[in-house]
């Protein structure tokens, strides 16, 4: 077990549950979005998932426990807001593969990427490969395009040619306005 001062997780190992998947891009897309708004430069926030909650558990009024809920609609994606009085609407997603699997995509998010292109919103999917350190911005014409296709996966290789590497600091941690502001505008 690794612990880190001040941090909300420690690591236990290399490997990660599948139920914890995809949580380091999410923390790292968290904190870049934390950044940006300190700064002024964008509004984008996490979507919450919408969940009924059936069952509560109360041991001490002070520590309730959710012990059981389902989710009452799908999710669409994972991130929305503002940047330069443009809409943004993206999904980001996990690999340990050297390609990207669309079992990992559900088709209603795909639709709603497509409905954001529609009208007009900048819309994308933030792929990282994890054995790589690589984060991508993938413009998502090029994911739905390929998903409707029927391809059962996008390679590494194509990724690194059709997507924008992003580059990864301190403050941002994954620079994605740095990749918006060259492709959308």
């Amino acid at each position: 077990m690794v612990n880190y001062p001040n941090a909300k997780k420690n690591i236990a190992s290399s490997k990660q549950s599948s139920s914890h998947r995809g949580m380091a891009l999410e923390e790292e897309l968290n904190l870049t979005n934390s950044y940006y708004l300190s700064i002024d430069k964008a509004v984008i926030y996490k979507k919450p998932t919408p969940v009924s909650i059936v069952k509560v558990d109360y041991p001490v009024r002070s520590s309730a426990k959710i012990v059981e809920a389902y989710y009452r609609t799908p999710s669409t994606t994972d991130y929305n807001g503002i940047y330069r009085a443009k809409y943004i609407d993206f999904e980001a997603k996990e690999t340990r593969k050297m390609s990207f699997p669309f079992s990992n995509i559900s088709i209603h998010q795909i639709n709603h990427l497509s409905h954001i292109v529609k009208h007009g919103g900048i819309a994308f999917v933030i792929i990282a490969f994890t054995t790589l350190n690589e984060v991508y911005l993938v413009d998502a014409s090029f994911i739905i395009d390929a998903y409707f296709k029927e391809q059962k996966h996008i390679t590494y290789q194509t990724v690194q040619s059709c997507g924008h590497l992003i580059s990864q600091g301190y403050n941002p941690r994954l620079d994605y306005l740095k990749v918006v502001d060259n492709i959308y505008f």
